[in-house]
């Protein structure tokens, strides 16, 4: 989880090819309303995204009985994080991916291909309900992606033993 840019996709397959998981990203079950809105660069409301977190959930609840996946969301306020949670209760974890808004910025201008502009990470960066250390673990995303993958890994891993 985490704003646009931050590198939920590119670390969040990485991480699903570790753990030997299918990846699933959010962004791809936005409706199309979701799509033309944020790529004129109108940042979503609330009413925007609630069908959008209805789906994920649901499409998370299958996912857990088919045996798990990692999926890349934004899930940027406590209550979109309770409702996923609640999708698989007691099997979800939360990686909160965290780098510098500027190196952010940086890669949002460097994207080609996504319908979501840099001009709305200031927008996410304002809705951002960052999660406390009971809710998610926290990972610097300022290296590469392979670099932060395998940070998540070892990190769940520590998590899982304890």
């Amino acid at each position: 989880m985490g704003v646009a840019g931050v590198g939920k996709t590119a670390v969040g397959s990485r991480v699903a090819a570790e753990l030997g998981l299918p990846f699933h990203d959010a962004d791809d079950l936005h409706p199309e309303a979701n799509r033309r809105k944020m790529a004129s660069g109108v940042p979503l409301t609330e009413e925007d995204r609630e069908p959008w977190l209805a789906t994920v959930a649901e499409r998370m609840t299958a996912w857990e009985r088919e045996g798990g996946a990692v999926v890349a969301c934004s899930a940027l306020r406590d209550r979109h994080r309770l409702r996923l949670a609640a999708a698989a209760p007691g099997s979800v974890r939360f990686v909160f991916l965290d780098a510098p808004a500027d190196l952010i910025r940086m890669r949002l201008a460097a994207r080609v291909g996504h319908y979501m502009p840099a001009s709305l990470l200031d927008s996410q960066l304002a809705t951002l309900e960052p999660p406390g250390p009971h809710e998610a673990l926290r990972i610097d995303a300022s290296g590469t992606p392979a670099d932060t993958a395998c940070a998540v890994v070892s990190a769940l891993r520590r998590a899982s033993r304890t």
